[in-house]
């Protein structure tokens, strides 16, 4: 029965039910990103369906289906009113999502492989909005395309011309406006030991080698407060010292632990072959892949992984040093180590404490907040500091991982008695050196003997690097040599 207060109370009601379920159509949207309330009342005018893939070093959105089918990064017409459906497909297991900035859209990370995420929105009138993965380093992998709302612009070329091109258009870089979050207690040390070298091969025949390493993503220390997510080879920086001999066939098998977020792989600047390697390496998280090589030159040769966007992925620890001997092996020293440069870009400044992120912006400006030995602040000085004795002599395998910063490599208080200039090991060495330059992706082997017992500095000695965190000790101990070296002063510890 309806009496006449029940008749006031209806329309009431019915309001408040509607707003109810508005409500919850919002709630459930914000899963997927902004939805207008136009979009989620009514059916899309337009949809359009992208698949992630890679295609000759770049990350790209592929269309799929009508004028859009194949075509990389496509434009995405639509009319003013029109709602718009877009449904993202994971085409390749990295994690991905899509935004749309402009028009405050934003997707669910998806990371498995054929499984998809959908954004729906309204617009209004003629514009166009750029749609990308906000993903770090997706965008400037070349994760970018439009919106056209409009007037229609022209579709990107195909896969193959755009793959065939050889360039594209750089990508603005967007600051980065993460708050600055507490150091990770998950934090380990990523330093590698300079130290940690295998034996030489000597004058054994060749044979085939294998070699296996993982690709690992892990929170590690990087200074006094400050921790930073690296990605690796075997979980240290640099990764491990390769050692095989000129003729060997070599096996690398790459795998990528399960839990890593990225597609990895490695270019081995010893290969001969496509990418150095890297063409058949790009490895999905858990999977794993190989190939064999000849070793045909002898030399010091850098490796890294050369994945979209691949500074990224070397500015984050993925890089390290594969010898090639001679017949016949190296003259023999007294003690090897192992040393290579590099750069990390953070959100944070200079000794800003807690946990850093990679800055794609100052990647991409070539400025880096530390620049580094090993992987971190202090990894020669306070965690492995080298350590010989006087009348020793020493060799250094010296790269630089980079990714852009040329090493002007020299140790304080010695000369270098050898230095095979560009890692050749089958010309003359240089003898006699003060100081020796290394561009980014290259390497020298370089020889001393120690005659004054003390602690010699590691430096590059473009010096105001050192106030980034650049410098490794040398500690030679033994008798005083008052013939090469004499004072009554006391060292004063600033060097």
């Amino acid at each position: 029965m309806t009496t006449p207060r029940t008749k006031k109370l209806l329309p009431f009601t019915a309001a408040l039910l509607a707003l109810a379920l508005l409500l919850s159509a919002c709630g459930q949207a914000g899963t997927a990103g902004f939805v207008s309330l136009a979009a989620a009342e009514g059916n899309p005018s337009v949809a359009y369906t992208l698949v992630t893939s890679m295609v000759d070093g770049r990350m790209v959105f592929v269309g799929q289906g009508g004028e859009i089918d194949g075509l990389a990064n496509p434009d995405l017409p639509a009319r003013p009113g029109n709602i718009v459906e877009i449904t993202l497909i994971n085409g390749d297991g990295i994690a991905h999502d899509i935004t749309i900035p402009g028009l405050k859209v934003k997707s669910d990370t998806i990371s498995q492989k054929g499984s998809s995420t959908t954004i729906r929105f309204k617009v209004e009138q003629d514009a166009q909005f750029k749609y990308s993965s906000s993903l770090t380093g997706h965008r400037e992998a070349g994760m970018e395309g439009r919106v056209v709302v409009g007037t229609m612009a022209a579709n990107s070329a195909p896969l193959a011309p755009a793959a065939s091109s050889g360039s594209s258009p750089a990508p603005e870089p967007v600051a980065s406006s993460a708050p600055a979050r507490e150091a990770s207690a998950e934090a380990v040390s990523i330093v590698q030991d300079p130290t940690n070298l295998p034996g030489a091969p000597g004058e054994r025949q060749p044979e085939h080698v294998h070699i296996d390493m993982e690709a690992v993503e892990l929170d590690g220390q990087l200074a006094d407060g400050a921790t930073y997510t690296y990605w690796t080879f075997d979980g240290r920086v640099p990764g491990p010292f390769l050692r095989v001999r000129v003729g060997d066939t070599v096996e690398i098998r790459l795998k990528n632990r399960e839990d890593s977020q990225m597609t990895h792989s490695i270019d081995l600047h010893a290969v001969t072959g496509p990418g150095g390697g890297a063409a058949v390496t790009q490895v999905l998280p858990g999977e794993e892949k190989s190939f064999t090589f000849k070793a045909l030159n002898p030399g010091l040769y850098v490796y890294h992984c050369a994945t979209p966007m691949v500074a990224h992925h070397m500015a984050s620890g993925m890089y390290g040093l594969i010898l090639v001997e001679p017949e016949g092996g190296l003259p023999p020293v007294d003690r090897e180590f192992y040393v290579m440069q590099g750069e990390i870009y953070t959100t944070g400044n200079l000794r800003a404490t807690g946990h850093q992120d990679i800055s794609i912006e100052k990647l991409l400006d070539e400025a880096p907040d530390y620049v580094v030995l090993n992987g971190a602040v202090g990894a020669l000085t306070t965690e492995f500091p080298l350590q010989a004795n006087v009348g020793e002599t020493v060799r250094i395998f010296f790269g630089v991982g980079g990714p852009n910063l040329t090493s002007s490599f020299h140790v304080i208080g010695e000369i270098f008695d050898r230095v095979y200039d560009q890692a050749s090991l089958t010309s003359a060495p240089l003898t006699d050196v003060q100081t020796t330059l290394v561009p980014p992706g290259g390497a020298t082997m370089v020889e001393f003997g120690l005659e004054v017992p003390g602690r010699y500095l590691l430096v590059d000695h473009a010096l105001s690097r050192l106030e980034r965190g650049l410098v490794g000790f040398l500690v030679a101990e033994g008798p005083d040599n008052p013939e090469v070296f004499q004072s009554d002063e006391p060292a004063d510890g600033s060097h």
